[in-house]
């Protein structure tokens, strides 16, 4: 296996985990924290977004922009992908790059801010409720986006793997 081929891998696999902790949010995390009493829901989420950033999600966050960056540059510079099936699948591989960088893009252009904005909320304001609300919507749809974006990158890194 040639050194193109591990990173492609590694970062299918990094995008494959990636997608699954975002598809929990997607799926009941934010339905759950919705359910709760207004204050209690916009603690719980400010509590999660302190702890995500020093938590292993970031692995897989960091590893599949930065593993599709790399891969997509070898296959366009045809580095070490000749002979290979990643040399034969060179448009899987730069739509699973794209798409990896894309679901890093929604993350640092629509969710983080939104989280920014979120950890400056007052719970126990009166208007924080509707925030909240709002907050959970616009959130949430961008966080489908990075599901989709996540994933579709694992299943082509994926496929240009068998060639």
């Amino acid at each position: 296996m040639s050194w193109v081929e591990v990173v492609v891998a590694l970062t299918a696999l990094a995008s494959a985990l990636l997608s699954g902790a975002l598809f929990s949010f997607s799926a009941f995390v934010m339905r759950s924290l919705g359910r709760l009493d207004p204050p209690e829901g916009i603690r719980a989420m400010q509590r999660i977004n302190e702890d995500a950033p020093r938590s292993l999600l970031m692995v897989p966050l960091m590893v599949s922009p930065v593993g599709s960056l790399v891969s997509a540059a070898a296959v366009l510079a045809g580095w070490g992908v000749e002979g290979s099936p990643v040399g034969e699948s060179r448009a899987l591989v730069l739509a699973g790059a794209v798409l990896g960088v894309l679901a890093f893009v929604v993350t640092a252009a629509a969710n983080v801010p939104r989280n920014n904005a979120l950890a400056t909320l007052d719970a126990g304001d009166p208007g924080a409720a509707g925030e909240w609300a709002a907050y959970r919507v616009s959130w949430t749809r961008w966080n489908h986006a990075r599901v989709v974006l996540a994933l579709g990158s694992a299943v082509l890194l994926a496929a240009a793997l068998r060639g």
